[in-house]
């Protein structure tokens, strides 16, 4: 590159990498010493003056390596070229995990996970994760479909915690689900008019409880799936909870549950 001192590579997974993009969020989490981030993509197009020029020096006194792309080749590494800013940073998440590495594990009854079924507001979907975490949640399946997208608005409604949540990316759901299924995995959908309660629930397999979206619920694919269907008792004619709320409801049930015997 002429204008940018490139450093050498740092190595890192590529499934256990978040890569964000914007000037504003790259320059935050550059001046995050916490975050191991890995590579800073930089569009040519760019001019190394005000944000851009913080976001080099940061890079540089950091020693993360920097790429230099055309602008239409970084688009397609932020997947969102309209708001990239000519800027994504690659951060190293250690937590996530993939769907083959869980299903070839030995489940085991105290493991808990969340999953995500057509949950699309993104605040929503980052103070689930926030609670995954503070809950001690082992596990999140996140579909590539049907889900809002891993961005700056998931990021920062997780604050923060999205970069340690033991994040599991998967195509589809309802495939995720049948394959963990067949690894021994039990299967529990949050359905408004089940009868059994997630606070009677006693588990005897690692269970994974699907939470449904924000107007329709858990999907008909995903239901005819479920080998529980549990709810949230509620009083005082309460309908439904916040998803993020019965998320928090989930990740806490399960710490004061009683264990299989």
């Amino acid at each position: 590159m002429s204008s940018i001192n490139s450093v050498r590579a740092h190595s890192f997974q590529r499934d256990k990498t978040l890569t964000i993009y914007g000037r504003k969020a790259v320059l935050e989490a550059l001046q995050t010493a916490a975050l191991p981030c890995q590579s800073l993509h930089w569009a040519s197009t760019n001019k190394p003056t005000g944000v851009a020029a913080d976001i080099l020096a940061w890079a540089e006194r950091r020693q993360i390596e920097i790429r230099e792309h055309s602008r239409e080749s970084l688009s397609r590494i932020s997947k969102n070229g309209k708001q990239d800013q000519g800027v994504a940073l690659d951060i190293a998440c250690p937590q996530f995990g993939s769907l083959e590495t869980l299903a070839s594990t030995a489940p085991q009854p105290n493991k808990r996970y969340l999953a995500l079924d057509g949950i699309t507001n993104p605040q929503n979907v980052g103070m689930i994760i926030r609670s995954a975490v503070a809950g001690g949640i082992d596990g999140i399946l996140y579909p590539k479909r049907g889900v809002a997208a891993l961005g700056p608005l998931v990021i920062k409604a997780s604050v923060g915690t999205v970069f340690r949540a033991p994040l599991i990316h998967c195509e589809q759901l309802p495939n995720a689900l049948t394959t963990l299924q067949t690894a021994g995995f039990a299967i529990a959908s949050l359905e408004g008019g089940a009868s059994l309660s997630v606070f009677d629930y006693v588990a005897h397999a690692a269970t994974v409880f699907v939470l449904g979206g924000e107007t329709d619920g858990v999907s008909s694919a995903v239901s005819g799936l479920a080998d529980y269907r549990m709810a949230i008792p509620m009083a005082g004619g309460v309908e439904s909870l916040n998803v993020a709320v019965a998320a928090s409801l989930i990740a806490y049930a399960g710490r004061m549950a009683p264990k299989a015997g």
